[in-house]
């Protein structure tokens, strides 16, 4: 897991973008989490190079564990699905495609990006 110090993470935040790791610490189609402060992030790097970044909690289980889901496509979108309870959600927005009989819940997700440099952001405006 990636450990983002609070100190470095306020003057980021500043910016509104936080840098949160090197692209290269990814590797695609696997997920990695990352702390920032006390919140987990699931990170996900896919076959075209672009990165997604949402909540690392479960919700439904409540466990923190959706860099371990197994990431796939519903139709065209880029998906994970939970680990636990094998919910699908898409990447792009957090949506809940099958909630397995249970009410549809979504993830939390941050706007990623790419620096020129190979580090990975995330837009970190109103994270709670």
């Amino acid at each position: 897991m990636t450990l983002l110090d609070a100190v470095e993470a306020a003057a980021e935040e500043r910016a509104g973008w936080i840098e949160v790791c090197a692209l290269a610490d990814l590797e695609v189609e696997r997920g990695r989490a990352a702390l920032i402060g006390d919140t987990q992030v699931a990170l996900f790097l896919l076959h075209g190079g672009r990165v997604h970044a949402v909540a690392n909690r479960d919700p439904y289980s409540g466990a923190h564990v959706i860099s371990r889901g197994i990431v796939g496509t519903r139709h065209d979108a880029p998906t994970v699905a939970s680990p636990m309870y094998k919910q699908v959600f898409d990447l792009r927005t957090g949506a809940c495609l099958d909630a397995q009989g249970k009410e549809p819940s979504a993830l939390r997700v941050w706007p990623a990006a790419v620096s020129d440099d190979g580090r990975v952001l995330i837009q970190w405006k109103d994270a709670r």
